[in-house]
């Protein structure tokens, strides 16, 4: 799926002779500038670059998603190049805001006691459900919700882990890599642990043998890692993927003594880097025992490993077959001790029947049982537009991958498996038949940026499907979709911008994933703002702006704005949100808010 693929591409050209200063200008006019000025609202433009910080940029060089362009520059050049983007100094490494500490001990963590929502949804089933006794809230409580506090990130301008309650605990992780556990009343600090690369996913909580509790979770770099939930300590760290590109971006699912753990890439955003041989990336599922990190299984969603196919327009060798990564949480069906999977689009040709699909994998061998591919022959990377790169296929596929995990449910005795498209079709599969067509409903256009991006929901009744479809008339839209015959329930228009019509942005698209309880959706937007909806007929029964800056417990300074990625939590009373998003043309921002009832 197309993300942030690209945050300085194409650096690795023109180097200062040795012993002069590195012109960060000069760096960038000449090597990154094609691409960062370009329209693509997936690559960040120079002015959402400018309101990073110098440490956020050296990260994606060297650990994040321009780590091959990154290898190409000196220590020098990259320090210049992110002084001159962000007009910033580059601090020492481990400086930064370290107030916000729980003044006196928490009470001591159970994960058993009290409601949770425990990774990337409530149950296995990744519905993004939560059931009443969980949620605490109805809907005639929710528009009484009011703002709790807001916890900021350090050197970020996207928020965009979801956060995992449990235990009285908020666990969530950072753009910068720092990983919290808060405490969920007042959102005072407990512990943090540093991982190596940004970390996306959510965390996933689960019993230790011997006692305790263990969170999981994977980062920028294909890390998972194992940690203690009280104490923040360390257990165990395993590279599932040696991939320079790979990165972990959904949850992990956890099952009995087994972590299953999906890998996506940045790879391609490579379209435009003539000496890049694009592409060898190829996504996967693996096993992991809990225990100790070992590797059960690893499958792999294009069986054919790459091979040179000929050259780009550059003269660079092209190798393919590439791509299909899984960027959300793979679905447990642990009645027929499955995993479902749903794919992005092939990198480089020759395109594979495993893209753009629903596959199922064994859970016991990781054997691919079926796969079910919703949009063929989508071969696709960035920068293949008017001015295409060199890396782009002769045939560009639409880039209709699927960004929204399965959700797995059953509606009158009856098993289905229920997914949103990019391609703006939300689909309905029989995992009896192979992932045989139920029914499908078009909910918006589709495009790149459009149709369901991040993730949908569901109840007992309906599909809720929020459509992105950028400047699209269908942009902010939310369909209700009866689950037994695919039929439109109702649908919500997009609602007044609280933004700015003329602020870049700031359109009412939901890309956001969305959550539902009785009676109410939750949904996060591009405007920034949170709504909640009647699941009876759509409409708005509340509304929060969180366009501006808000004092925050840990005294980071921080500003909502763009609403994206993981989506809202609702949790024993309270909604916790992040807000800000500068990835996918939305705008930058970094702060986690928690909302509960007057």
């Amino acid at each position: 799926m197309s993300r942030l693929l690209v945050l300085l591409a194409l650096l690795a050209v023109a180097a200062p002779a040795r012993g002069q200063t590195p012109n960060g200008a000069t760096l960038f006019d000449n090597n990154c500038a094609t691409c960062h000025t370009m329209s693509d609202p997936r690559v960040p433009s120079v002015e959402s670059l400018g309101q990073r910080t110098p440490e956020s940029i050296v990260d994606a060089l060297t650990k994040g998603a321009m780590i091959e362009q990154g290898g190409a520059l000196s220590v020098a050049e990259r320090r210049a190049v992110a002084e001159y983007l962000t007009g910033g100094t580059l601090r020492a490494s481990g400086a930064g805001p370290s107030s916000g500490l729980c003044a006196a001990p928490p009470a001591p963590f159970d994960i058993a006691s009290g409601p949770q929502w425990n990774g990337w949804s409530p149950g296995t089933g990744n519905t993004r459900f939560q059931p009443a006794d969980q949620a605490g809230l109805t809907p005639e409580q929710t528009p009484r919700l009011t703002l709790k506090w807001a916890f900021g990130f350090p050197d970020a301008t996207s928020a965009r882990s979801l956060p995992t309650i449990a235990g009285s605990r908020v666990f969530i992780g950072s753009q910068r890599g720092a990983v919290y556990s808060l405490d969920a009343r007042s959102g005072c600090i407990v512990w943090t642990f540093q991982a190596a690369a940004s970390v996306r996913s959510a965390i996933v909580l689960g019993p230790r043998a011997g006692g305790g509790t263990t969170a999981y979770f994977g980062d920028g770099r294909s890390n998972v890692y194992a940690i203690d939930a009280v104490t923040g300590r360390p257990l165990w760290t395993h590279r599932i993927d040696d991939h320079p590109s790979s990165h972990v971006t959904g949850a992990p699912a956890l099952d009995r003594d087994r972590l299953y753990v999906s890998v996506a890439s940045g790879e391609e955003g490579q379209g435009g880097n003539a000496k890049y041989e694009c592409c060898t990336f190829r996504g996967s599922v693996v096993a992991l025992n809990i225990g100790t990190g070992a590797v059960l299984w690893k499958t792999y969603t294009i069986d054919q490993e790459p091979r040179p196919i000929g050259r780009n327009r550059s003269g660079t060798t092209r190798w393919g077959p590439s791509g299909a990564g899984i960027w959300a949480s793979p679905t447990l069906d642990v009645k027929r001790r499955l995993i479902y999977g749903a794919t992005g689009n092939n990198y480089t040709e020759p395109a594979q029947t495993t893209s753009d699909a629903v596959i199922a994998f064994s859970m016991d061998t990781g054997k691919i049982v079926w796969s079910a591919q919703l949009t063929p022959n989508d071969v696709f990377v960035t920068g293949c537009g008017a001015n295409p790169g060199p890396n782009c296929p002769d045939d560009l596929g639409p880039d209709f991958d699927f960004g929204n995990a399965p959700m797995l449910t059953t509606v009158g005795g009856k098993d289905l498996i229920v997914i949103g498209q990019k391609s703006g079709v939300g689909w309905a599969l029989d995992p009896d038949r192979q992932g045989a067509l139920v029914w499908q409903y078009r909910a918006g256009k589709g495009s790149a940026l459009g149709g369901m991006e991040f993730g949908s929901a569901l109840d007992g009744e309906h599909a809720y499907f929020p459509v992105a479809d950028g400047n699209q008339p269908t942009a902010g839209e939310l369909h209700a979709v009866k689950l037994a015959t695919g039929e439109r329930a109702w649908v919500a228009m997009p609602r007044p911008l609280l933004c700015g019509e003329r602020m870049r942005g700031c359109t009412p698209a939901l890309l956001a994933a969305i959550s539902a309880i009785p009676g109410v959706v939750f949904a996060g937007a591009q405007d920034g703002g949170i709504r909640a909806y009647s699941t009876k007929d759509g409409s708005l029964i509340w509304e929060y702006d969180t366009n501006r800056e808000f004092q925050t417990v840990n005294g980071v300074p921080a500003k909502g704005a763009s609403i994206n990625g993981p989506g809202p939590v609702v949790v024993g009373g309270m909604l916790f949100i992040n807000s800000g998003y500068g990835a996918l043309g939305g705008r930058p921002g970094n702060v986690l808010l928690a909302f509960g009832v007057n």
